[in-house]
C-alpha cells in the first residue's frame, strides 16, 4: 500500500486541518472531567460539627471516589491525612495528559508547528505520574506529544502500561514526522485493552510480530491518520475476536479491508482513499458508514461487497455514482433485475449522496433503492455537479419501489438548492410514500435570500397529491456551507441505533422563519 498520491508532504500538509479535526473529534470524553462538580448539594447541607465522615468510609468507596478525580487532584488527596495516604496509589488510575500539564501550558487541541514546549511538559508530567502510581491503569490518553523527540519515554510508558493492565488507551503522535513507526511494544498491552485509539503513526510490520500479539478483550478500535497496509488492518481484525467498533479516519494510505468478524457491530471509514471493502462474514454488523470516501486513482469506483451481514440496519453516505456495490455475487447496475439474492432486507436507515443533475448517476438510484425494500428513514445528500436533467416522468417510469411506497416514514433532503431535478424527486417521494410522516428539506444557506424564496420554489411540491394521509413538510436552514459534505459525528455513529447519525444536520439546523411547517395534512 503506497502513500496517498506518492508525495505525502505536499498532499497531506496542504489539508492538515481537516483530517486532524476529525481525528481529535473522534476521541471520546475521558471518564473524568475538569468540569465535574466536587461538592454535592448533600455535602453542602452536612451538619457543621467538624466531624470527618468521609474518611470513615470503607477503603473501596474511597478508592472509587478518588478514581473519579483528575490525576493531579487524586494525587493531592494523599496529603489530606494519614488515612488517605495509600488511597490514590490503590485506586485505578485515569491519566490524561491535558489534566496533568502545568497551569501555564495551554490544553487545547494541538496544531502542527510550535509544539515543542507543550510536548516536553506533557511527556514530563505523564512520566512522573506513571512512575508514581503502581496501577492498575483504567485509562491513559496522550495526544500532546511530539513522539519523535521522546521515543525512549514512549517505550518505557508502553512497558509500564502493559504491566499495569491498561484498559483504555488513546495514543497520538503530534504529526511530525507523519510516518513515525509505532513501537511494537504497544502489542504487549494487548491482553488488557478494551479500547484503543491510535493517531498519526506508521503501523509496524505485522509479519514480524510474535503470534502472541493479540487483543482478546478489545471492543473499540479507532485508527486515525495512520500509515498502514491492508494486511495490517486485516491483522488487527483477525487478532481482535470480540471487536465491536472499528473506525478508520483520515488514513494516509489507501484502504482495503476484508471483514470477517463474529462480533463487529459498527464499521466507519472516513476521509479515506478506498480500494475495496468486502464484508464477507459479519453476522452482527449493524452500521456501515462511509464519509468523504475518494476512489483510488487506478480504480475510478471503489468496490464494496456485502456478503453475509444479516443484521445490517444502517448504510450511508452511499454514492451511487462513485461507489460500486456488490450484493452477494451480483454487481448492482442501473438495469439490474432485483431478486431475493440482490436485496438486503435488514436495512432500515439509508443515506445516499446524489448528484441530482448527473444523468448516469441518478439512473442508478431507483435500482439501488429497490435493493433495500424495508428502509424506514431515507436521507439524500445533494451534491452539486450539473451535467444533465431528469424530469418527473423518469421517476414515474422507474417502476414500483417497495421501500418508498410501503416503509419510508421519514425522508430528508440535505442541501436543497431549488433545482427542478431536486423538486421532481421530492414530488416523486410525496406521490409514492404512503406512510410518510415527515419530509424534511434542509435548505442550502447560500442559495436563498429569504424564506419567501424557499416557499416559491416548493410551491409545486406543496400542491402535489401526497400519498400519505398524514404528513408534515418541514423546512430547515442548513448550518453548513454550501458545497461541503454532510457533517460526521463519530460518537453518533458508534452509538447507533440509540441515536441517528444522519439526523446530525437536523439537530443543528434552524427552522426557516415563517416556513418551518409549510404543509400539514390532517388525518382523513
Amino acid at each position: 500500500m503506497d502513500l496517498i498520491g506518492g508525495d505525502l508532504s505536499q498532499a497531506v500538509v496542504f489539508s492538515m486541518s481537516t483530517p486532524l479535526k476529525y481525528a481529535y473529534d473522534a476521541i471520546p470524553e475521558p471518564p473524568v472531567s475538569p468540569a465535574a462538580p466536587l461538592v454535592s448539594a448533600l455535602a453542602a447541607r452536612a451538619p457543621l460539627d467538624g466531624l470527618d465522615r468521609i474518611s470513615r468510609l470503607p477503603d473501596q468507596i474511597l478508592r472509587n471516589i478518588v478514581s473519579h478525580l483528575l490525576a493531579k487532584d487524586a494525587a493531592r488527596t494523599s496529603a489530606l491525612a494519614s488515612r488517605w495516604r495509600g488511597i490514590w496509589r490503590s485506586a485505578p488510575l485515569t491519566l490524561v495528559d491535558a489534566h496533568v500539564l502545568p497551569d501555564c501550558v495551554p490544553a487545547g487541541q494541538p496544531t502542527p508547528g510550535g509544539e515543542g514546549a507543550v510536548s516536553k511538559a506533557a511527556v514530563g508530567a505523564v512520566s512522573r505520574a506513571l512512575a508514581a502510581h503502581p496501577g492498575p491503569v483504567r485509562c491513559f490518553r496522550f495526544t500532546r506529544g511530539h513522539m519523535a523527540s521522546h521515543q525512549a519515554e514512549v517505550e518505557s510508558w508502553l512497558k509500564l502500561l502493559a504491566a499495569k493492565g491498561v484498559e483504555d488507551l488513546v495514543f497520538f503522535n503530534l504529526p511530525w514526522p507523519l510516518d513515525l513507526p509505532l513501537p511494537a511494544a504497544l502489542f504487549s498491552c494487548g491482553a488488557s485493552l478494551t479500547s484503543l485509539h491510535l493517531g498519526a503513526w506508521r503501523f509496524p510490520d505485522t509479519a514480524a510480530l510474535p503470534r502472541s500479539a493479540r487483543f482478546p478483550n478489545l471492543k473499540d478500535l479507532v485508527l486515525s491518520f495512520m500509515v498502514m497496509r491492508d494486511r495490517d488492518l486485516n491483522f488487527l481484525l483477525d487478532r481482535s475476536p470480540v471487536l465491536e467498533n472499528l473506525a478508520v479516519i483520515s488514513a494516509q494510505t489507501r484502504v482495503g479491508l476484508r471483514v470477517v468478524s463474529r462480533n463487529l457491530r459498527c464499521l466507519q471509514l472516513g476521509l479515506c482513499i478506498l480500494e475495496d471493502v468486502a464484508v464477507v462474514d459479519a453476522p452482527l454488523l449493524e452500521s456501515l458508514f462511509l464519509y468523504m470516501i475518494s476512489p483510488h486513482g487506478k480504480s475510478p469506483t471503489p468496490w464494496i461487497k456485502i456478503g453475509h451481514a444479516p443484521n445490517l440496519r444502517m448504510l450511508g453516505y452511499w454514492q451511487p455514482g462513485n461507489q460500486e456495490l456488490q450484493i452477494g455475487n451480483t454487481i448492482i447496475k442501473a438495469d439490474t433485475k432485483v431478486s431475493p439474492s440482490t436485496i438486503i432486507p435488514s436495512v432500515r436507515d439509508l443515506s445516499l449522496e446524489v448528484h441530482f443533475d448527473v444523468r448516469n448517476e441518478i439512473k442508478m438510484v431507483p435500482c439501488f433503492l429497490k435493493c433495500f425494500p424495508n428502509v424506514e428513514k431515507l436521507h439524500s445528500l445533494n451534491s452539486d455537479e450539473p451535467t444533465g436533467k431528469l424530469n418527473l416522468k423518469f421517476w414515474r417510469e422507474a417502476g414500483r419501489i417497495k421501500c418508498v411506497e410501503q416503509h419510508v416514514k421519514k425522508f430528508v433532503l440535505h442541501e436543497f438548492r431549488g433545482k427542478k431535478s431536486e423538486i421532481v424527486f421530492l414530488q416523486f417521494i410525496a406521490e409514492r410514500a404512503q406512510i410518510l410522516e415527515q419530509m424534511v428539506v434542509m435548505v442550502s444557506s447560500d442559495f436563498f435570500c429569504s424564506a419567501d424564496d424557499v416557499i416559491v420554489k416548493l410551491k409545486l411540491l406543496t400542491s402535489a397529491e401526497w400519498a400519505s394521509k398524514e404528513y408534515k413538510l418541514i423546512v430547515f436552514k442548513s448550518p453548513y456551507s454550501s458545497g461541503g459534505s454532510a457533517p460526521w459525528n463519530f460518537g453518533l455513529v458508534s452509538d447507533y441505533p440509540k441515536r441517528d447519525p444522519f439526523d446530525l444536520v437536523t439537530a443543528d439546523a434552524e427552522h426557516i422563519r415563517g416556513a418551518s411547517v409549510l404543509h400539514h395534512r390532517k388525518t382523513l
